[in-house]
């Protein structure tokens, strides 16, 4: 099952917003940027945009895979991020040395954080 469009950050500039008005939060294998969506309605589901950098990842193979178990823990997780937030998560190559259930623990713990600062 796909993310559908208006689940994922697709534009530079909302990877830019993000990570600029948002929250860090580093989860060893990934790092978790988080920043409550501008002018969306409360209930709007979250959005999630992933990267992976070759630099900090590796070969294109490599990449890919750590694309694609991120994509899948918030897939599965997804209930657990309030609505309304746009998170982007970046992937450290201990990603793909841990495993899958590590990596979906530490996803869940961190969506457990991801309450809105308050007004």
């Amino acid at each position: 099952m796909h993310l559908r469009a208006g689940q994922r950050l697709r534009r530079n500039a909302d990877f830019g917003a993000v990570r600029e008005r948002g929250r860090r939060l580093d989860c060893g294998a990934f790092l978790l940027t988080w920043a409550p969506r501008p002018g969306a309605v409360p209930s709007a589901p979250a959005r999630v945009g992933v990267v992976a950098s070759r630099a900090s990842v590796g070969n294109a193979v490599h990449r890919n895979r750590a694309k694609r178990r991120l994509r899948a823990i918030f897939r599965k997780h997804q209930a657990l991020v309030p609505p309304g937030l746009d998170l982007v998560l970046t992937a450290r190559a201990a990603l793909l040395r841990m495993e899958f259930a590590e990596v979906e623990q530490r996803f869940t713990a961190a969506c457990l954080k991801l309450a809105p600062k308050p007004a």
